[in-house]
């Protein structure tokens, strides 16, 4: 049984760093005008953002978590875009050809990709960049075609197969933000494999893309957004759902353990965490 006085010390510590991170974050927030209207985006929002990240890599201080909360919130900014602000496709194809040229080094003419151009400029300073920067660029293309994708069955009332809607899990984003953290704070081996690294990110997201579901099922349902309990879906085939995918998940990640232990348990961490925060598990079974 570990020490009951160095655990506490643990975990007090990771409750610090959240701290500090929370308060970058809303330092931040405050640079881009219009995107993050403190109705939506309040203090315990972004304590809840960078609590996920500080317990996922309880090891890292807060300058290397800069750039894992800043792209998640990044990419929150262009959920609620494409969610509550774009009314039409030619929107939300506009804001997907903006942010492509600014990843790939245009300047930006909105707050939106300044936020993504200051992003892309801070993984810069990292090293190794422009070598990633095309991986980065493409996963960003992913996030964006699975958005729209998600836009497109929400405006037509499509009602996509279970299979479809989690292929479809790229919309959540959470990919692109592993992504973003490795290249920016990973070890060596970790940015030479980044594609085993992505393949069992995929599968962690896919999890998350239903978790988010469940908790969020209510709130979805008053604001006519997309979510898999709408679809026709049994919650029992959802959690079962949600168990193999956890379960394909952790055995993806163990492969990566002995040649990045760090990567491995950031990635089991997100699926415990976010388990844990939200009161919903749906890994039963799950070695």
């Amino acid at each position: 049984m570990p020490d009951e006085l160095d655990e506490a010390f643990e975990l007090g510590k990771t409750c610090a760093t959240a701290a500090e991170c929370g308060r970058d974050l809303q330092r931040c927030a405050q640079m881009y005008t219009g995107l993050f209207p403190q109705a939506v985006f309040g203090t315990e929002f972004f304590h809840g953002l960078t609590l996920a990240h500080a317990f996922s890599s309880p090891w890292a201080g807060a300058g290397r978590l800069r750039v894992v909360n800043r792209a998640a919130l990044w990419v929150l900014a262009v959920d609620r875009h494409v969610e509550y602000t774009a009314t039409t496709r030619a929107q939300v194809d506009r804001m997907t050809r903006e942010c492509l040229s600014v990843a790939e080094g245009a300047v930006p003419r909105t707050a939106l990709t300044r936020f993504l151009a200051d992003l892309r400029d801070e993984m810069a300073t990292a090293g190794g960049f422009e070598r990633l920067q095309r991986i980065w660029r493409d996963q960003l293309a992913d996030m964006l075609v699975a958005m729209t994708t998600a836009w497109e069955w929400r405006e037509r009332r499509a009602v996509p197969t279970l299979a479809r809607y989690v292929d479809n899990a790229d919309c959540r984003g959470s990919c692109f933000v592993d992504l973003s953290h490795w290249i920016y704070a990973a070890d060596d081996w970790s940015k030479g494999h980044l594609d085993d690294l992505r393949t069992a990110s995929r599968q962690v997201q896919r999890y998350l893309h239903l978790l988010g579901d469940v908790v969020s099922y209510r709130r979805d349902m008053s604001w006519g957004d997309l979510n898999v309990l709408a679809l026709g879906v049994e919650r029992t085939e959802v959690t079962d759902a949600m168990t193999e995918l956890a379960g394909e998940a952790c055995e993806l990640i163990e492969r990566l353990r002995l040649n990045s232990p760090r990567t491995a348990s950031y990635l089991r961490r997100q699926i415990g965490f976010s388990a844990g925060f939200t009161g919903v598990s749906g890994f039963r079974r799950v070695p």
